[in-house]
């Protein structure tokens, strides 16, 4: 966790992100879900054994920066993870995460949605 923590430090806001390049379709990755505001897909670096990542399409750095126009899209990320969660039968429940900055160990500036499951989540979890 600690190398997430330096990653996260590192990171700088603005440029082009992993999330942009997967969302033109640059970069390969398992898409369990798409409609015309967001995407979803397997993390390639689990933290649990159930870990996706709900995206916005529309460019958002990070939740801090969101305008009240992000309203609608962002309740639709949180819509679109309790879909997913339903599909992938997580009856036993789920956490979300959103990271924001480099205190909150933020990597990647296009604000994500982690949901993770399939083991006992811990408290406090950071």
């Amino acid at each position: 966790m600690a190398e997430e923590v330096a990653l996260a430090q590192s990171a700088q806001p603005g440029g082009d992100t992993i999330f942009g390049k997967i969302l033109r379709k640059e970069i390969p990755c398992n898409l369990i879900y798409e409609d015309n505001l967001c995407i979803a897909f397997d993390d390639i670096n689990p933290q649990a054994p159930v870990h996706f990542l709900v995206i916005p399409k529309k460019f958002i750095p990070q939740l801090s920066k969101a305008e009240d126009e992000d309203e609608a899209i962002l309740g639709h990320l949180l819509i679109v993870a309790k879909k997913i969660a339903q599909k992938r039968n997580l009856k036993n429940g789920f956490r979300i995460v959103i990271n924001d900055g480099p205190i909150g160990a933020q990597s990647v500036y296009h604000i994500h949605v982690h949901v993770l499951s399939g083991r006992q989540m811990q408290w406090p979890p950071g």
